[in-house]
């Protein structure tokens, strides 16, 4: 079996033992790859959120031959753009020397688009702005896009109608909408990403099970979106053959253990298992169609 997490947020500070500033364990980063492969995850994408956060990806993902990087600005930093020496244009040329220099770890453009649920961080003019400047990248490099698309009221859509010619492939991922937004996504020709938090409700079950299985890819977007037993997707692993080790919480931390709502890449093991039960196949079948979409969008993972 061989999986790609799509989406792990690897430089999160809580994967080295820190929470909000203070040390509560030691690094474990080693173990918490290592737990990874014994999942059967082959690569991950490592997260690049802001230029300071893509180039701290990158310089992770050299240390490790299974990791590779993505490069741009989330929705809700482009507020930090505008404050860049030299503004936007300057931002995106050091996002563009960032990939040029290190093609062998970049295998997309982003995480980059629009989140409508959290403009208190930045607001909606600015993120249209900047969300644009993307495609200039994906167009320049011939890089897929890494996308997010939180509750954008048709303006993600209009967006990526009106910039198509411009990149070749693209995924959505952490998808937590309806039957019709999906089908709205699939009409653009993009991939969906599927984690624990795209598996909440009965509606969510629905909007997955109405994808094809030629359009999905798996992630974790860990230390994110883990499957809770308040998910409907939960009781779905009553019957599942794998299972996740162990949590503790941060102050009982053992190397043998998860850390409690902490997600890890391991997890995608129950993501995988939902999905193939919504699909009625096995995981093996799964995890095999799933590697080959991965591998067809972001063919720099080797």
């Amino acid at each position: 079996m061989k999986l790609v997490d799509i989406g792990a947020n690897l430089t999160d500070p809580v994967f080295r033992g820190k929470y909000r500033g203070n040390q509560a364990h030691p690094d474990d980063l080693a173990k918490i790859l290592e737990r990874a492969k014994e999942a059967g995850i082959v690569a991950m994408m490592v997260t690049g959120g802001s230029l300071e956060e893509s180039r701290h990806a990158i310089e992770m993902c050299q240390q490790h031959a299974h990791l590779y990087a993505t490069v741009g600005c989330h929705p809700t930093r482009t507020s930090e753009v505008s404050k860049y020496p030299g503004g936007a244009p300057a931002y995106f040329a050091a996002l563009q020397k960032l990939i040029t220099e290190n093609r062998d770890k970049v295998v997309a453009i982003g995480e980059c688009g629009l989140d409508y649920d959290r403009l208190h961080f930045s607001d909606r003019a600015t993120q249209l702005e900047h969300f644009v400047h993307h495609f200039e990248l994906a167009h320049t490099t011939g890089l897929p896009l890494f996308l997010h698309d939180r509750n954008t009221q048709g303006d993600f859509a209009r967006l990526v109608k009106e910039n198509r010619q411009k990149f070749t492939e693209g995924v959505v991922h952490s998808f937590t909408g309806s039957v019709s937004e999906a089908q709205e996504l699939l009409d653009l020709g993009l991939y969906i990403g599927i984690n624990g938090c795209s598996l909440k409700t009965e509606d969510n079950l629905a909007a997955v099970k109405s994808i094809p299985v030629d359009r999905l890819m798996i992630e974790t977007d860990c230390p994110y979106c883990e499957i809770r037993p308040t998910h409907a997707s939960h009781k779905l692993l009553e019957n599942a053959v794998w299972k996740l080790p162990e949590s503790k919480r941060k102050e009982r931390w053992s190397e043998a253990c998860l850390v409690k709502s902490r997600n890890e890449p391991c997890a995608i093991r129950q993501v995988l298992h939902v999905l193939a039960a919504l699909h009625g196949m096995d995981e093996a079948e799964m995890a095999d169609k799933l590697y080959g979409n991965t591998l067809r969008v972001f063919s720099g993972i080797n």
